[in-house]
């Protein structure tokens, strides 16, 4: 019996990565469910997901550490030797100026956001399966954010390798990213205060993370598609 195809999520714990976990174990996938801290949100998450029918198995590890992040894909592909997609999802989201950003941030950011998305996707493609590579980005890579100035650099840096990638990574493996943009309130902003806010957008409204989960789905399935992004915002990068 040929071993289900498997998915490493990162920050697949909570909130997006929860989400995109289940959708693709309801799509046959094993998963490989990253974490760091959140272990009991990541246990939840793996019950529910073996409920689907597949394997979950789960991975701490604290992506800032470079070693640690760089031993990740070969724990996962020990236990799921068929991995052929990686969705690069856990992200540090934070409001910092750049005249209030201090070496310690700039690296921790810049380690988790935009190292670690490097390193796996590297392990991946030297791990000699083909499959897919799909980088949470954020629609702020259309504008500049004064207010969230590192965060949006690394998201940046993501984009910019995520074209980079694609364009030597093909034909075997395909790399894409996906900017989604008002749909989960972050905890400075309240659900009320986002609605509010998505008002000034073409479509007047906030997303849901379904929303996000079909346009993974279908950067998985279409395989004509390498070094692309989809905006999932509403119109908000206009």
């Amino acid at each position: 019996m040929t071993e289900n195809k498997a998915a490493l999520i990162t920050g697949g714990a909570k909130r997006l990565g929860r989400a995109i976990a289940v959708a693709l174990a309801e799509k046959g996938f094993n998963i490989a469910l990253h974490y760091n801290r959140s272990r009991s949100e990541a246990e939840q998450t793996s019950s529910v997901i073996g409920k689907r029918g597949v394997r979950c198995e789960l991975f701490q590890c604290d992506l800032e550490d470079q070693a640690a992040a760089a031993s990740l894909f070969s724990d996962v592909r020990h236990v799921f030797p068929n991995c052929t997609c990686l969705v690069n999802s856990a992200s540090v989201f934070e409001r910092r100026t750049w005249m209030n950003t201090d070496p310690d941030f700039f690296d921790r950011i810049m380690n988790i956001n935009f190292r670690a998305p490097l390193i796996l996707s590297q392990a991946f493609a030297q791990s000699g399966n083909s499959g897919v590579i799909i980088n949470l980005l954020d629609t702020k890579i259309a504008h500049h954010s004064e207010q969230f100035f590192m965060y949006t650099l690394s998201k940046k840096c993501l984009a910019e390798f995520t074209r980079m990638c694609a364009s030597v990574a093909g034909p075997g493996i395909r790399v894409n990213g996906i900017c989604p943009g008002m749909i989960l309130p972050s905890e400075e902003t309240s659900g009320a205060m986002l609605d509010k806010m998505a008002k000034k957008i073409p479509l007047q409204k906030r997303g849901e993370m379904q929303h996000v989960v079909k346009a993974v789905l279908y950067l998985i399935e279409n395989e004509f598609v390498t070094g692309d992004f989809l905006f999932v915002d509403g119109g908000e990068h206009l």
